[in-house]
């Protein structure tokens, strides 16, 4: 296998996100969870994502296992390497996207790096430096109140430049307008005075296409999937991918359905109201998740009843799957770790939404939908689930994926980062599912 791209996701959600946005755009890429063993068989790509769950760790736990996944990806032909970040570049003054961006650009050899985690097809733009989701700049959006890395400044260079060790600049949009050769001349002039990374704006997807020809040119970039776009349609138009399409079975899976949310982000509030009018929905509670097991128990006996029943039988899936849903309201959220700690009552609440999904497999699910980065995480780490065929998109950065060597067998999953999906986001995804 010679790969023409290697990207290395932050967590696994934005991982999926962008291993739909490459297969769309014409590279046939396989998303794996953590670095493959030797023995994973994979398919013949041209893409690999290796999904990390490294983005609110211990920053150097963060850099030695995104080191790791790069040494892994040059070791199979990929001269350029994309770190993939949220699209709300989630993160701390510590990192990590910070000091992975550096070790990585290190590593490479690169003088400079380009920065983008704009992605206008889902409202992410970046001007001037500034991040804006929608029509409002990223402080003033509801990431201002993220339950782990919450969001209080928009300007980029200062964000990146408080966490990396290198000076940060800008390449402004009218400079991007002019084309790839002006973007080549400013990151000439910004290396020639020091500048090791450059926030680059992009508002409409053909900045994205400038700015992949020009990231193409360097070892390195840093971004969300939107400059993943503009990479795979740089190789593409070289002749450097093939027209791909789904690569999932046509064969359906089949066994019982469920979903967990574990997103605590507007979006995912709404898509959990919408769902209760359809399917049952059970709210876990947050102070006994934090107490013990038997929230858990709870969760799996409830679902095992539903399970039992006749009208939910293997038979008859559209009729009934289930809802699990441990997300709540900012104030709720800030109430719950003021009672606990902020580390603790997440650690147990993921734990805990790893431990019901395992259950759930066990029961039979078989086809499983999760809302939120930190969730997804823990739960295709509690599954061993090694890698992920990437088949049809459910809603925009969302696809559907279909596990590759899990011990569980055959198995369909969707991963959703809490921002996407529309209102009705769960009944669209089990009805792609099948």
């Amino acid at each position: 296998m010679t790969l023409k791209l290697g990207c290395i996701a932050d967590d696994y959600t934005g991982a999926s996100d962008l291993a739909n946005t490459l297969t769309r755009a014409g590279l046939r890429t396989v998303q794996t969870i953590g670095v493959p063993s030797d023995d994973l068989a994979l398919p013949e790509v041209d893409a690999v994502v290796v999904s990390l769950k490294s983005r609110s760790i211990e920053a150097q736990l963060a850099v030695d296992k995104s080191r790791a996944a790069e040494a892994w990806l040059r070791g199979r032909g990929a001269s350029h390497v994309l770190f993939k970040i949220c699209s709300t570049f989630d993160s701390t003054d510590k990192g990590n996207i910070g000091p992975v961006m550096d070790a990585l650009r290190a590593d490479s050899g690169d003088r400079i790096v380009l920065v983008t985690p704009a992605f206008p097809e889902t409202g992410r733009t970046v001007y001037q430096g500034n991040l804006f989701v929608g029509a409002v700049p990223l402080n003033e959006s509801p990431l201002k109140d993220h339950p782990l890395n919450p969001m209080h400044d928009s300007n980029l260079v200062r964000v990146l430049a408080r966490q990396s060790r290198t000076k940060v600049g800008l390449v402004d949009l009218a400079t991007v307008t002019r084309g790839p050769e002006a973007v080549r001349a400013r990151l000439a002039a910004l290396s020639a005075d020091g500048v090791g990374a450059a926030i680059i704006d992009a508002v409409f997807d053909l900045d994205l296409e400038t700015i992949g020809i020009v990231a193409l040119d360097h070892r390195v970039s840093v971004g969300a999937s939107g400059i993943g776009l503009g990479l795979a349609r740089a190789l593409v138009a070289s002749a450097g991918g093939t027209n791909a399409c789904s690569a999932t079975s046509d064969e359906p899976i089949g066994g019982p359905a469920a979903c967990l949310a574990g997103s605590c982000s507007q979006a995912t509030l709404g898509q959990i109201a919408s769902a209760e009018k359809v399917m049952p929905v059970l709210h876990l509670d947050p102070d006994r998740v934090v107490a013990g097991p038997d929230e858990v128990r709870r969760a799996l006996a409830w679902a095992q009843d539903l399970l039992n029943q006749e009208h939910l039988n293997k038979d008859h899936l559209d009729k009934g799957p289930l809802l699990i849903a441990s997300s709540a309201t900012p104030d709720q959220v800030a109430a719950l770790q003021a009672r606990h700690g902020r580390d603790a009552a997440g650690q147990a609440i993921e734990q805990a939404m790893a431990d019901i999904a395992e259950g759930l497999v066990q029961a039979g699910v078989r086809r499983l939908v999760v809302a939120g980065g930190e969730t997804s995480g823990a739960v295709v780490d509690r599954l061993r689930i090694p890698g992920f065929l990437v088949g049809e998109e459910i809603a925009a950065g969302v696809p559907v994926l279909q596990a590759v060597g899990a011990k569980t067998g055959p198995m369909l999953l969707a991963l959703k980062s809490g921002n996407f999906g529309g209102p009705e986001f769960f009944s669209d995804a089990l009805r792609l599912m099948r």
